[in-house]
């Protein structure tokens, strides 16, 4: 069987797909990439499926040996890839021959990028998903990040072409990122003033951030009537405000319901964006009305062109 061999696992690698969708009645999280987009787009680039199960490298990328010929494709945050005495391109298909080892060396722009393997990594599913989540310990590893000596099997699956082109990589925040927002669904739980400041200031994330959420540091937001609610579901991007004051955005390992007030959601399109921000980035709201919200997730679905 074909499999990659962990010989350094970097700051955090995991194994994602994108996610276990349907089961957050029952208190499943849903888990999945930080940055979706650039998942779907490095499973297109190897001719896999957009759910097949890939590996997210965050901040400092791993060292892998093939016990077999694969094909390979890295897209998301860029950086330096070798393989043997060569480089390799981001957002391209290469081959890694049996027993040559792919090292991510230095990171270059952005925060985490995919790793698609043709056939995809093949561990068991659990709750219809492969993607680790490392808050509920749940999937491959007992829902850990990888370690030295983890061995991932690939399945097998012959060389696919769609005939048509690839996806644009997606365009990666400097420092810091602009992300749409549309208002609520608590927006008569927040004084009007929260909303001016909250479109009118910078954030910066914390290092208490995770995959779990974002939590950012600015210009304190003002409830109206308290700081707690009945729990309700937590959408992904949807900025939750403690009886701090201080905003957390809710990402990829978010829990499935929530007892603070969201004021705001991130829109879809812009979660990749958000996905690819580090500790110590800032980011500024925007307010964006649906109609808005759903043109530019069309656009995103455009430049990822072959992919659903």
């Amino acid at each position: 069987m074909q499999s990659l061999k962990v010989v350094r696992p970097g700051m955090l690698t995991t194994i994602q797909d994108l996610g276990r969708w349907g089961a957050q009645s029952m208190g499943v999280p849903v888990g999945g990439p930080m940055d979706e987009y650039s998942h779907m787009l490095a499973n297109q680039l190897v001719g896999n499926p957009p759910h097949a199960a890939g590996l997210e490298v965050t901040l400092m990328g791993p060292e892998l040996e093939a016990s077999a010929d694969v094909t390979c494709a890295v897209a998301g945050a860029v950086f330096e890839l070798i393989t043997g005495d060569r480089d390799v391109p981001m957002h391209t298909p290469f081959a890694l021959r049996k027993g040559q080892r792919l090292r991510f060396g230095a990171r270059v722009a952005g925060a985490r990028s995919t790793l698609a393997v043709r056939g995809g990594i093949d561990v068991p599913a659990v709750f219809g998903s492969r993607a680790t989540n490392l808050i509920s310990r749940m999937g491959a590893f007992d829902g850990r990040a990888l370690k030295t000596g983890d061995e991932l099997p690939i399945a097998a699956m012959p060389a696919t072409d769609s005939g048509r082109p690839p996806g644009v990589p997606l365009p990666l925040p400097v420092g810091g990122a602009q992300l749409r927002v549309i208002a609520g669904p608590q927006e008569e739980w927040f004084t009007p003033d929260a909303y001016r400041i909250l479109f009118g200031s910078r954030y910066v994330i914390t290092p208490a951030s995770n995959r779990m959420g974002y939590r950012l540091e600015g210009p304190h937001l003002a409830h109206r009537r308290g700081a707690d609610i009945l729990s309700d579901a937590t959408p992904l991007g949807a900025i939750q405000v403690p009886a701090s004051g201080q905003p957390i955005l809710l990402m990829a390992d978010r829990q499935t319901t929530g007892g603070y007030p969201k004021i705001a959601v991130v829109i879809t399109a812009d979660m990749p964006i958000a996905g690819q921000l580090a500790p110590g980035d800032w980011i500024e709201f925007l307010p964006c009305s649906r109609d808005a919200a759903i043109d530019a997730l069309k656009q995103r679905q455009r430049s990822l062109g072959a992919a659903r």
